[in-house]
């Protein structure tokens, strides 16, 4: 790996390179060029060969960049698992929304099932869906992180994800939890992103 120092601009577009190359390995692209790359990603083909020049000699003049190669690479440079196997707590309709969208798996990892306390009420759901008192032995091997779309018994539900080996939450949940300091809470509170905007849009009109 190169010592050189990467600019700020160019690691904030290493992401952006490394789902467009994620996405195009599993549509069966091996090997690419600059050019093909740039009309994906929608960045100059000189930018994005600048950016590669940081990491080493990656491509070959007239061959290109070998796809996996640098899907290894920026792996490495971005230091992230983007393979992360994620599961779902709350299969009602906002969960099912998230399981039918999955479509970060790209990015971060994909959701590979779910857990409800009403299974066998959830039809057509693209993963596996378990009955939360499967937890235990449903549980994927490796999982650090759950995405919460429950509205009773949080805590406890909590608690027992925390016991199975989950260190990470994307909470939807309304009711306040708590996580000891080693677990990690993303809540996405909708109401008070709208409650903000309101407030912004009214300041505007003043």
């Amino acid at each position: 790996m190169t010592e050189r120092k990467v600019p700020k601009a160019t690691l904030q577009r290493y992401p952006v390179y490394l789902k467009a190359l994620r996405k195009l390995r599993s549509e069966g692209v091996m090997r690419i060029m600059s050019r093909e790359l740039a009309e994906y990603v929608s960045i100059e083909s000189t930018t994005i060969r600048r950016d590669f020049s940081f990491l080493g000699n990656l491509g070959k003049q007239g061959y290109g960049y070998n796809v996996d190669d640098l899907i290894e690479i920026f792996s490495e440079q971005l230091g992230v698992n983007f393979d992360e196997k994620i599961i779902l707590v709350g299969a009602g309709n906002l969960g099912k929304a998230l399981m039918n969208y999955n479509n970060w798996n790209h990015v971060v990892g994909e959701i590979v099932c779910a857990f409800d306390i009403e299974p066998e009420k959830v039809k057509g759901a693209p993963v596996p869906v378990y009955d939360l008192d499967e937890l235990k032995d449903k549980m994927p091997a490796g999982c650090r992180i759950a995405i919460l779309c429950i509205s009773k018994d949080v805590q406890e539900t909590v608690d027992k994800l925390i016991d199975c080996g989950i260190r990470g939450f994307v909470s939807f949940a309304m009711e306040h939890f708590s996580v000891p300091q080693d677990v990690y809470v993303k809540s996405v509170d909708i109401v008070s992103s709208i409650q903000e905007l309101v407030f912004e849009t009214n300041a505007i009109k003043k």
